[in-house]
């Protein structure tokens, strides 16, 4: 395909636009197509599906070792849960205090409840050092201390200080040197296609995914799914907090990567595992806003409603985290690990009718909070919240899928334990066994640096240059004779259902019957959404509404399987 091929945007403005941010030459930035018609793309080498950390770090590494690499990101790039991250990256520099190096793996195995990869856990702990110094190369500018040290803070079930961070928007200062290293120093081998979103991944050989994968087909703007061929695929897709009402996770949140896997059959596992954050802002609004951990190791204290009013009528005098609830629940206090902390929080929140509990920092120096926690002090004093002078409401909501899809120690995905060469899975979407049946605080970021690198290598070392000559013939998409989706009210409502259903019945405490009716209910769901789906062509909408059943199906299926309670799975009828 040459450039006559295309028409500038102002000499046809009727067709429609690519939208992207930068694109290769055969498809340059201000060009839209002749025809809206579905396109067989030029093949690339590596093509990453999303745009968070994981992905970027991946992206970056390929294309700078000589490959073609497309980034297809649902919406921009600011939008990934990497960059809403507050807290921090977590790892122990010196490489040679074998003491600290080992606590942090202590800490993980607590925190992860029996069900961690010890292995893999002390391979992530110990290449920590050497990751996070890549994101400095990138241009990662971490906070730095009095004493010209990195300053570390310490969050819930750390035993020590090991947690890098940009003061409470650590994981934005991330994507924008990643995205600033990529613009900068990466030109023709490099694309990021911007408002697409990745539809279904194409096997090589249908109904055998050990094969491998051939592609992905790609939704554009206008609504129409093109085929980009591919050597090899990277699932970067994140997590799915949109499953529930309240959620720390912003919207593209929906577990596409899962839901693609699954359909293929890859291998899925642990997705029982989800992590409730403790501290979410807990105001009737729309927007749930995160308070982070590192708030907590700061010395702020959780309390109930009446714990706070008998603390102020005695007029603040002693330390407010001596009438705390949380030490009925945990030796650490304030600073228990997340699934602890937040299932304290809902049985305290069920016993009073209470609504939220409060995050206390009256006790706090307020000058240090507002330099430390820039972000936060601005996010609350739009609700009319003073750090250091009011009571923070907060509540639990929906954080981090722990399970997700299995991968090996380079990030290849599994079908049936059978290694697939070419599809890999990093970030939230993967299950890799560092976080067992719990996340501690801080581990995702190094995970997905880790996980991001080793994949890299493994894709530069053994990518088959030959292959690109074998996919010509991947199958376009098939939708001519499917119907234009025109009402999508019937998927909001759709979506709105399921979310009520998980929130109310797969929560942070679950039970065998309300297992079984979430069941029931998303098999109605997926049934009504399933009919839209084979006659309407595929829109955004539909396509995560689809992918939300799918993952929902998975963290029933997998809760109502899991015979004993362990870290994040919580069901009550197994309290004895």
């Amino acid at each position: 395909m040459t450039k006559s091929d295309y028409w500038m945007v102002d000499e046809m403005p009727e067709t429609y636009r690519i939208t992207s941010t930068k694109i290769l030459d055969w498809m340059p930035l201000g060009v839209i197509m002749q025809t809206p018609r579905p396109l067989l793309m030029e093949s690339v080498d590596v093509a990453v599906i999303g745009s968070g950390i994981a992905g970027l770090f991946l992206a970056v590494r390929c294309a700078k070792a000589g490959l073609k690499v497309a980034v297809i990101t649902k919406k921009e790039i600011s939008t990934s849960s990497t960059n809403w991250a507050q807290g921090g990256i977590a790892g122990v520099l010196d490489t040679e205090n074998k003491e600290s190096l080992e606590m942090h793996v202590k800490d993980t195995l607590e925190c992860g409840g029996g069900h961690c990869d010890e292995d893999i856990v002390r391979s992530v702990v110990n290449e920590a050092a050497d990751r996070i110094n890549d994101l400095v190369k990138h241009g990662v500018k971490f906070d730095i201390g009095s004493e010209g040290e990195y300053d570390l803070n310490r969050e819930g079930g750390h035993s020590d200080n090991r947690i890098l961070h940009a003061k409470d928007r650590t994981g934005a200062e991330i994507e924008r040197a990643l995205t600033e290293d990529a613009n900068a120093k990466i030109d023709d081998n490099f694309k990021i296609l911007e408002n697409w979103m990745a539809v279904d991944l194409i096997q090589k050989e249908y109904g055998d995914i050990r094969k491998g994968v051939s592609g992905v087909w790609c939704l554009d703007p206008s609504g129409l799914v093109h085929t980009l061929p591919a050597t090899n695929v990277v699932l970067a897709t994140g997590g799915s907090g949109m499953l529930y009402k309240r959620t720390t996770n912003p919207v593209v949140a929906t577990g596409d990567g899962v839901a693609m896997a699954k359909r293929t059959g890859v291998d899925v596992r642990d997705m029982e595992f989800f992590q409730f954050h403790p501290t979410a802002i807990g105001l009737d609004s729309e927007g749930t806003f995160l308070i982070t951990e590192a708030l907590r190791g700061h010395g702020a204290i959780l309390m109930t409603i009446s714990e706070y009013e008998e603390w102020k009528n005695d007029g603040k005098s002693n330390n407010p985290d001596d009438l705390s609830y949380m030490h009925n629940y945990s030796s650490l206090g304030s600073l228990g690990t997340r699934d602890v902390v937040a299932r304290a929080t809902d049985a305290e929140m069920k016993k009073s009718g209470d609504k939220n509990v409060f995050l206390v920092t009256e006790h706090l120096d307020a000058e240090s909070l507002v330099t430390e926690f820039p972000t936060i002090t601005e996010k609350l004093e739009a609700y009319g919240i003073k750090m250091g002078f009011d009571a923070i409401p907060v509540t639990p909501a929906a954080h981090y899928m722990v399970g997700g899809v299995a991968v090996n120690y380079e990030g290849r995905t599994k079908s049936k334990g059978h290694i697939i060469n070419n599809l890999y899975a990093i970030g939230e979407v993967a299950c890799t066994g560092l976080h067992g049946a719990n996340r501690l605080a801080s581990n995702s970021l190094l995970e997905a640096v880790v996980y991001s690198n080793r994949a890299a290598e493994d894709i530069i070392n053994n990518i088959d240059l030959g292959q690109k000559n074998r996919i010509n013939s991947t199958p376009m998409w098939r939708a001519d004779d499917l119907d234009v989706l025109i009402e999508h009210a019937p998927l909001r409502t759709d979506l709105e259902a399921l979310r009520v259903t998980m929130s109310s019945d797969v929560g942070i405490v679950k039970s065998y019957t309300r297992l079984q009716r979430a069941k029931r209910r998303i098999q109605h769901i997926s049934d009504e959404v399933e009919m839209i789906w084979k006659s309407c062509k595929p829109t955004q909408d539909l396509v995560e509404l689809r992918n939300l059943i799918d993952v929902a199906k998975l963290v029933v299926r997998g809760s109502i399987s899991r015979d004993k309670n362990v870290g994040l799975h919580y069901n009550k009828d197994l309290e004895n």
